[in-house]
């Protein structure tokens, strides 16, 4: 058994020729390239038990060898696959499992399991690989061109490979950058076995919510930490492709709640262990926030408070003129972050992180304490600045609002983080009603958030559209006031509720 570890990058076909061409790879490079066809069978059970199991089972046809390759196990992060594989040659384009073969295939693959394997996919293309050696690592850069067919359906596959021969996986990522500085790409997440079972089964992209790792009761607080980073990176990054494509605002949403997320984890670490790397990280990532914050305001202001006004007062002049407005406010802030320049930021970025993760913060020395100690410390002060901005409650003050809405965030996310270490059930009441209120005080945001793009529409408006803007303004911020009254009266009730219950962690 070997293990692979090996970073895919998604690329556009017209990019290929540039960086064939560019003087990084001719310095870096061992031996001229290497051009091969591969053609690759996938088997799988009727049920698709193996991919079930996480297992991709192929058989690869290159010039006159077939090979048999058994790949399972392992993990993604942030485009790193590192996986088990077992490869042996074979004879003729069928499975071999005998003994022979130097393998136990039956702890592998069971024999009822094998009797059911058949055809699922196949994928076909054109490999361009050559040896490169780059800071004293052996790295296989591999150019694959082709596509991958389910019976009558394909889907092309264009992505270069990093292989670590020898070295260590963050000098992939070093690499990754010097390659992003000639052609952009972005990281991907997706192998070609799992791209060929999304076509087989008929998978279309979807907006991907955020699962928090599941800490263990001796976890210590870098083990627990690491985790997370990597959990919020990782929502990050399953829901980029579909925000660029802009048809969707979910996938926006998601990204910035990973981002949030992520943000609260980092001021955690910074906490057991401040670093030069993490502040700047830190930064970026706010930086970040901001820019998807504003996109997120013009989409919810549109939504819930612009089309509904329209769909009141249909064929209203100011109205409408309001919504035209505030479209191109979307579409431009929308442009401004999905750019090939800021694109190929938001990549650098998540080249960065792993750099990081991979570095020497995150060495056994750094937090050794348990994490659950940790966590109650933590807990108890954010709960008590919590009580302390929730005495004002009942105040209409947009400020203070939103004070208590940005340490309800801190506290919902830290106690999700750590609610395993106590037992999620004892956690799951206290979190619900947390999370209520967290809700309310959103909402009671995003009418603030309105009256601020009023006020700008307003002061942007047309001259001799003016008389209608105004009277369209004055409706619009009737109607928020209205809403208002509403959600200051449900956010007293849910802070009432949410007092019944017991901070999980004192327990």
């Amino acid at each position: 058994m070997a293990v692979e570890t090996e970073l895919k990058l998604r690329i556009a076909p017209g990019q290929l020729a540039r960086l064939k061409r560019h003087a990084l790879l001719k310095t870096h490079q061992l031996a001229r390239p290497l051009v091969r066809r591969l053609q690759n069978i996938y088997y799988d059970t009727p049920k698709l038990e193996l991919h079930d199991s996480g297992i991709a089972l192929r058989l690869r046809h290159a010039g006159r060898q077939w090979l048999q390759t058994l790949k399972g196990g392992g993990s993604v992060h942030a485009g790193l696959h590192s996986r088990n594989e077992w490869e042996v040659p074979v004879k003729r384009a069928a499975l071999d499992f005998s003994a022979a073969q130097g393998v136990d295939w039956d702890e592998l693959l069971r024999p009822s399991l094998r009797r059911k394997l058949q055809p699922v996919f196949v994928t076909d293309f054109t490999r361009s690989s050559r040896m490169l050696e780059f800071r004293g690592a052996q790295i296989e850069l591999c150019i694959d061109h082709g596509e991958v067919r389910a019976g009558q359906q394909s889907s092309p596959i264009c992505e270069l490979e990093l292989e670590l021969k020898s070295g260590e996986p963050l000098q992939l990522f070093e690499l990754a950058l010097e390659m992003l500085k000639i052609v952009p790409f972005e990281l991907e997440m997706v192998s070609k076995a799992e791209q060929g079972y999304r076509l087989l089964s008929g998978y279309s992209e979807h907006p991907v919510k955020g699962a928090a790792p599941h800490p263990g009761v001796h976890d210590t607080v870098t083990e627990v930490l690491e985790k997370l980073v990597w959990s919020c990176l990782q929502h990050f990054q399953g829901n980029l492709h579909g925000a660029m494509a802009g048809d969707d605002a979910e996938y926006l949403h998601q990204m910035r709640v990973a981002l949030r997320r992520l943000r609260v984890v980092l001021r955690i670490a910074e906490k057991v262990n401040a670093d030069p790397a993490l502040a700047g990280l830190y930064k970026d990532v706010s930086e970040l926030c901001v820019a998807l914050g504003r996109i997120r305001e013009w989409d919810v202001f549109i939504a819930q408070t612009l089309q509904p006004a329209c769909a009141r007062m249909a064929g209203h002049a100011g109205l409408q003129a309001l919504l035209v407005a505030s479209e191109r406010q979307r579409a431009d802030c929308y442009e401004a972050l999905f750019g090939e320049a800021q694109v190929r930021e938001l990549q650098r970025l998540m080249l960065r992180f792993s750099i990081w993760m991979d570095g020497d913060y995150w060495m056994p020395a750094t937090g050794q304490q348990q994490a659950r100690e940790f966590a109650t410390r933590h807990l108890r002060r954010l709960y008590k600045r919590f009580a302390k901005a929730a005495q004002d409650v009942e105040t209409d003050d947009a400020a203070k609002l939103h004070a208590l809405r940005i340490i309800a965030k801190k506290l919902r996310y830290s106690a999700e983080f750590f609610a395993d270490l106590y037992g999620r059930n004892a956690a799951g009441s206290f979190m619900d009603a947390l999370g209520e209120v967290q809700d309310v005080l959103g909402e009671i945001n995003d009418i603030a958030v309105a009256h601020r793009l009023l006020d700008g529409l307003t002061a942007d408006a047309d001259p001799q559209r003016q008389a209608n803007i105004v009277e369209a303004v004055t409706l619009c911020r009737g109607w928020i006031a209205h809403d208002l009254t509403g959600r200051l009266a449900a956010l007293k009730k849910a802070m009432q509720r949410f007092h019944r219950h017991e901070a999980f962690w004192n327990k």
